[in-house]
């Protein structure tokens, strides 16, 4: 069997590390622009805003080359669910029910039929987050994006009583890690995705534009149970930590290959990646851990709303790493 070429996110274009330097390297200069009411800010799932008795959480993403996908099989219509998603599902990660949500669209030339397709998606995704979508903008901008080509930004802002804020906080050496599964890939790791995947594959490149779910009516159900929670988006499973960094995470009970949707083997046959790397790149099936001392009481009002939820860990103390143990197991 001929040996597969390693291809790796930074190999597709994309250098997580100079993203996390660049954060470092504007922190302070947004930090300076901070008043007395934000009580949180950069680095975070989502910023908080003190309102007095309530905590605004707000947060901003994009799909990234997701978008390229949409555009060459020229299906507009689930795209917008993403873009909700990858927003509210950070938010939310606080505690905060979602409020309102805005977008944008940038385009070369503004295609009717296209553009009321993402924002029917979009729609879509306010519908399943409970928020509504009070207001966007559209911008066409030749020169800058050639015939057919856009991109997407979405912005999403939640409360939450201060009693019930989420911040990680709560957590406790041997609270339970309980996961949530996937769609799919998501919206991450889309300029891989595009190197491992061909223009022909149609029905592949169809199961890799399936919409990133949005958690928030599974996660509702549970909050007064919850200790952290954690969106897996970009950077894979070094997003658990996020949750609260003096503590390290240890995975025991990862999904096996044939329990998470197809696409992933085909991505990690293709890539070479070691595990390690895989589960920093991509979801694998994971797309939202929720800390916890009570396990059994989660797990069973997750599954009585239909979730196929498991447990796949606990939290000990340490210095922000997770730590999948077994045989092969690997640290982020």
């Amino acid at each position: 069997m001929a040996q597969v070429q390693k291809t790796s996110y930074r190999d597709a274009g994309v250098d997580v590390e100079r993203g996390d330097a660049f954060v470092a390297r504007i922190k302070e200069k947004v930090k300076s622009t901070y008043g007395a009411r934000v009580v949180s800010g950069i680095g975070g799932f989502a910023a908080l805003y003190d309102m007095g008795d309530k905590l605004l959480a707000a947060g901003t993403d994009g799909v990234g080359t997701k978008v390229k996908l949409a555009q060459m099989l020229d299906r507009h219509d689930t795209i917008g669910i993403d873009l909700v998603a990858m927003c509210v599902n950070d938010v939310i990660c606080t505690g905060a029910r979602p409020l309102f949500f805005l977008d944008y669209i940038a385009t070369g030339k503004l295609e009717l039929p296209v553009a009321e397709a993402i924002v029917s998606g979009t729609v879509d995704g306010c519908k399943q987050a409970e928020a509504a979508l009070i207001g966007g903008e559209t911008a066409e901008m030749p020169g800058v994006y050639a015939a057919g080509e856009y991109d997407l930004a979405g912005f999403c802002v939640g409360e939450v009583a201060k009693p019930y804020l989420i911040d990680g906080g709560q957590i406790r050496e041997g609270d339970a890690l309980i996961a949530l599964p996937s769609s799919g890939v998501h919206a991450n790791g889309y300029s891989l995705v595009r190197k491992l995947v061909r223009p022909d594959e149609k029905e592949l490149m169809r199961a890799c534009l399936t919409p990133t779910r949005i958690y928030w009516k599974a996660v509702q159900r549970v909050l007064p149970h919850v200790t952290g929670m954690a969106h897996i988006t970009g950077g894979g499973f070094a997003n658990v930590p996020r949750m609260n960094e003096n503590f390290d995470y240890i995975i025991d009970a990862l999904p096996p290959m044939d329990e998470i949707p197809p696409v992933f083997g085909v991505l990690a046959e293709r890539s070479g990646l070691a595990a390690a790397e895989l589960y920093r790149t991509f979801n694998m099936g994971v797309g939202f851990v929720i800390a916890t001392r009570e396990p059994e009481a989660v797990m069973q009002k997750l599954a009585a709303a239909g979730e196929k939820c498991r447990r796949i860990g606990h939290i000990r103390a340490g210095t922000g790493r997770v730590v999948v143990t077994g045989a092969d197991g690997f640290s982020i």
